[in-house]
């Protein structure tokens, strides 16, 4: 049988619901606004407690609290409003460090693409093996790369190292350079093979040691040309290379296309919510403080049959 409270029991019961008024203040009024929050009601469906990534409790909690002292909301309905504001900004400010998140992992993998890039593939190499021998591309992709002129430099002067050193183009220093670019039949091989015909063949029946001079001196002119014109072609090459590199990377600041059109989505409906939802929280609060508050205007908008 329940327990009958005395007329005594019962005023004195009124006398002290009197003398607790709750919070006064403004900030009073604020925290004791948020006890549900304090208790983790809205924290719990909001911030993501992951087992790899954890949001800040007691960072949307300080959002809460910064929301709810400044909008100051009376009653249930514009508490939830209050709440769902908090949510919305909360979420954006997600995918903000979500964007910033895809633009370091896009700025590293072009960083790392340009650190490790090979500028002469070693697939140029095993497929030159596969072409005819009358091919002309193996020296042309050379060039198409700083690394690979050098490649061609450095041929160039091996070979004018051997010709200083012999007195004339050897046909093994020719085989020599010939094997370095594949067997490639580019204009440079083709232009000493010339060279070498025109020593044995000595058509202007010159004497042995002055054919031996004026080929030496032809060849080494030949090739010191050539290496200053592919020095020329390697500096504006770097240049180039220096410049696409920086652009890469440069361009890398924003997302993928397809990424960054799921967070701009993400981030205007997003406003829209939270456009909704205060200009719902104005008109309750106009209304609340007597002043006279038009219906909103709705506009129905659909396609014509």
């Amino acid at each position: 049988m329940p327990k009958t409270m005395s007329a005594k029991q019962l005023a004195a019961n009124r006398r002290n619901a009197r003398q607790s008024t709750g919070p006064r203040t403004p900030t009073g009024k604020a925290v004791s606004k948020m006890n549900a929050l304090k208790h983790g009601v809205l924290a719990r469906s909001v911030v993501v407690h992951g087992y790899k990534f954890k949001e800040s409790v007691p960072a949307f909690q300080k959002l809460c609290l910064e929301f709810c002292a400044n909008l100051a909301p009376e009653g249930p309905l514009e508490e939830m409003l209050v709440n769902q504001i908090v949510t919305i900004v909360w979420r954006l400010r997600r995918a903000r460090t979500a964007e910033s998140g895809e633009i370091a992992l896009s700025v590293d993998a072009a960083y790392e693409t340009c650190e490790n890039r090979d500028p002469v593939s070693i697939s140029l190499f095993l497929g030159a093996a596969l072409m005819s021998p009358y091919s002309t591309e193996f020296a042309s992709k050379l060039k198409c790369s700083s690394l690979g002129i050098s490649y061609l430099i450095s041929g160039l002067d091996e070979v004018l190292k051997c010709v200083e050193q012999d007195g004339e183009l050897t046909e093994a220093t020719l085989t020599d350079f010939k094997d370095q670019l594949c067997r490639d039949r580019n204009g440079m091989v083709n232009k000493l093979e010339d060279f070498r015909a025109w020593l044995v063949a000595n058509p202007g029946k010159l004497k042995p040691k002055a054919l031996r001079a004026r080929h030496k001196k032809e060849v080494q002119n030949y090739l010191k040309r050539e290496i200053e014109t592919l020095d020329f072609q390697w500096k504006k090459r770097k240049e180039q290379e220096a410049a696409n590199e920086r652009a890469e990377k440069s361009a890398a600041v924003l997302p993928s296309a397809e990424v960054l059109d799921k967070i701009l989505r993400y981030e205007t409906t997003l406003g829209r919510q939270l456009f909704r939802a205060m200009n719902q929280l104005e008109r309750l609060q106009r209304r609340r403080q007597g002043e006279n508050v038009p219906p909103p205007l709705a506009m129905e908008v659909s396609a014509r049959a």
